[in-house]
């Protein structure tokens, strides 16, 4: 029987739970979070871009249920874990020395991403489209920042965000460049 799931040639024929344990073996560094985002397709594009850059962890922060055809089932090949309230998310990424870099535009603290040199525990956090990350959250992040745009809006999707800012970091840490 043919495996078409979508996956790299090497994993096919593996059950999720074999693609899981390779994965882990080379899993970067990076860890997402995502706080109350509304729409559950962006919930699960950010995860699915998350699985594509082997990130360690998936953050959800509030909201528990999202819609699992956008991730296309990388869900099941990374950590994801559930938190009631930004609190509790700070409180363990304190313990664990995270640098917490929220990603969001139109706010003073911001600063563009093009000059932004990441650590290995870093962790990005993104919010929802239309409220964004909450002001608690954003006066805890470390750092701020916004992606560089040049069209008439003034930002990127959030799942499109995820990616670009997943690929910066991976730029800087795994591509070394």
């Amino acid at each position: 029987m043919e495996d078409t799931r979508n996956l790299v040639d090497k994993y096919k024929g593996m059950t999720n739970e074999q693609v899981f344990d390779e994965l882990e073996k080379m899993r970067n560094t990076l860890e997402i979070a995502i706080e109350n985002v509304s729409h559950d397709f962006n919930i699960g594009t950010i995860v699915r871009n998350a699985n594509s850059f082997n990130a360690k962890t998936v953050h959800i922060i509030g909201k528990k249920k999202y819609n699992r055809r956008g991730a296309m089932c990388t869900d099941k090949y990374l950590e994801i874990k559930y938190w009631n309230n930004y609190k509790d998310f700070l409180e363990e990424q304190r313990k664990r020395g995270r640098e917490i870099v929220a990603i969001e535009n139109n706010v003073p603290r911001a600063k563009g991403l093009v000059n932004k040199r990441f650590v290995q525990n870093t962790t990005l956090v993104f919010g929802s489209e239309s409220d964004g990350i909450s002001n608690e959250l954003l006066d805890e992040a470390d750092d701020v920042r916004f992606i560089e745009s040049f069209g008439s809006t003034r930002s990127v999707n959030v799942g499109v965000a995820a990616g670009i800012a997943m690929y910066e970091w991976a730029r800087q840490l795994v591509l070394k460049g």
